[in-house]
């Protein structure tokens, strides 16, 4: 009878499939009674802290302070933004009951928090002395507009940042972006193990209510696009809708110049996603609450030799958080399964021989290699391993993503490209109708982000209607 412990499809023949396994079996998270909710489990919940608090202490530097506003949101204040509530009112979840008291006004449960904040930055907001105000707050919100959810791509309720910053002038106000993608960036790159792509989005696909959205995207295998972490600039439309008004030096009212910008737990499931294989979970080991296993090959014996030998390894190597497996109702082999699939990033394995010769066998997540290390060399070593699975996952990351983007200017081409899973680059126009037809003609692709490295589209044609191309664009199907 198969062995339901590990997972029993390839990453290849069933992503889907594969990834939901992946998930439950290596105990990252739970389906909870809620549909579209899920349960963070201890394995995950570490993973988004440390995300959590290497952004924190970077926009820290930056001058952003924390603060927590009311999940609450009375439909007044929602309605104050036209644009604004209309991109989020199908994804609204309303409370509309207190006990068996129907409210006199109904209140929204926040789906991003623009509403409730900025009624309160009209108030506070006097005075050029009053800016720049840079606000944020960690929280989860509700959104509730799909029917196939999966976990931490696509949840009803998530976690997340939402930066809101407030600023004199519209240079001041751009010129954070830089620093906010550079804040993301650095974390996800140098922890997660990630490259990804920013781009700005067409108008078609911004955020409701900004000027501009801007984003960083990732290719997963299986074909999809996540979009990451952004950056909105919302210009001076929110400040108009509510009000946030200031007297300049000169005592002249102007409205204020607004940003905001976030990172979310969907970012835990692009990692686990790219970097994952059919055995479990592969982190990269700087997000890796444990990064190491400690296997004792234990027989009578030697068995007291070797337990104490492993205890030393365990003192010795603390500082990596060693988890030493000393359960003897199941077989070493079962434990290498283990904590394969939960994807601890180097495994040591300590048996009488290696006891004789004072080393020990470690085995590297990434790729299965085993090596000889003696004793006196692993606190040398173990860094070298960890920081060379660090690098070989994001080199890898990147030769996939590389692999799978390509170019055309044909739309059958496009539509074969798209069916291959890639991410294509294509000449486009900036007309609503044509990106309508790009998601019908491809079943399901979309617009990603226009092209930053490509501005030129001088005699180059739309893909779909055959008129004069305003860019290029970054196309492909999403989570």
């Amino acid at each position: 009878m198969e062995s339901l412990e590990g997972i029993t499809v390839t990453k290849e023949e069933n992503f889907s499939e594969w990834y939901q396994q992946l998930i439950l079996k290596s105990d990252l998270a739970e389906y909870s009674s809620v549909s579209g909710c899920i349960i963070f489990k201890p394995a995950s919940y570490a993973i988004w802290e440390l995300i959590r608090d290497e952004v924190d202490k970077r926009i820290k530097k930056l001058g952003v302070k924390n603060v927590y506003f009311p999940m609450l949101i009375p439909e007044v204040l929602l309605e104050k933004e036209k644009d604004h509530v209309e991109g989020f009112s199908p994804e609204v979840a309303w409370v509309t009951h207190a006990g068996n008291h129907e409210l006199e006004e109904k209140l929204a449960i926040r789906p991003t928090s623009e509403a409730i904040m900025y009624d309160s930055y009209s108030k506070w907001i006097r005075s050029w002395r009053d800016l720049p105000l840079k606000y944020n707050q960690w929280n989860n919100v509700i959104r509730w507009e799909f029917n196939n959810p999966v976990p931490f791509f696509r949840t009803r309720e998530f976690l997340w940042n939402e930066g809101h910053t407030v600023f004199e002038t519209e240079k001041e106000a751009l010129d954070e972006a830089k620093e906010i993608r550079k804040v993301y960036e650095e974390v996800i790159e140098e922890f997660l193990a990630l490259p990804g792509i920013y781009g700005r989005k067409t108008e078609k696909e911004k955020f409701a209510g900004a000027v501009f959205s801007e984003k960083i995207h990732y290719y997963v295998p299986g074909g999809n696009i996540i979009e990451g972490p952004c950056f909105h600039h919302e210009g001076q439309n929110f400040a108009k809708a509510y009000d946030i008004k200031f007297l300049d030096k000169d005592e002249k009212e102007i409205y204020v110049w607004q940003n905001t910008w976030a990172i979310s737990t969907r970012m835990l499931g692009t990692m686990f996603t790219i970097h994952s294989d059919n055995k479990g979970l592969v982190l990269p080991p700087k997000i890796a609450l444990n990064k190491i296993a400690i296997v004792p090959i234990m027989f009578n014996k030697d068995k007291e030799k070797i337990i104490e030998a492993s205890k030393k390894v365990e003192e010795m190597l603390k500082e990596y958080s060693p988890i030493l497996d000393l359960r003897e109702e199941v077989s070493p082999g079962w434990k290498y399964n283990e904590h394969e699939l939960k994807g601890i990033p180097l495994r040591i394995e300590i048996g009488p021989r290696d006891l004789k010769n004072n080393s020990v066998i470690v085995a590297k997540r990434v790729d299965g290699e085993k090596i000889e290390v003696k004793m006196d060399d692993l606190k040398k070593e173990i860094p070298k391993l960890l920081e060379e699975m660090q690098k070989t996952l994001f080199d890898r990351a990147k030769k996939i993503m590389i692999e799978n983007t390509t170019k055309t200017e044909n739309k059958e081409e496009l539509i074969n490209m798209i069916k291959d899973k890639k991410m294509v680059i294509v000449p486009l126009c900036n007309s609503f109708n044509c990106e309508e037809d790009l998601k019908t003609e491809t079943s399901g692709a979309k617009t990603l982000f226009i092209d930053p490295e490509n501005t030129s589209v001088e005699n180059k044609k739309c893909i779909l209607c055959g008129k004069k191309a305003d860019y290029w664009v970054y196309t492909g199907k999403t989570y």
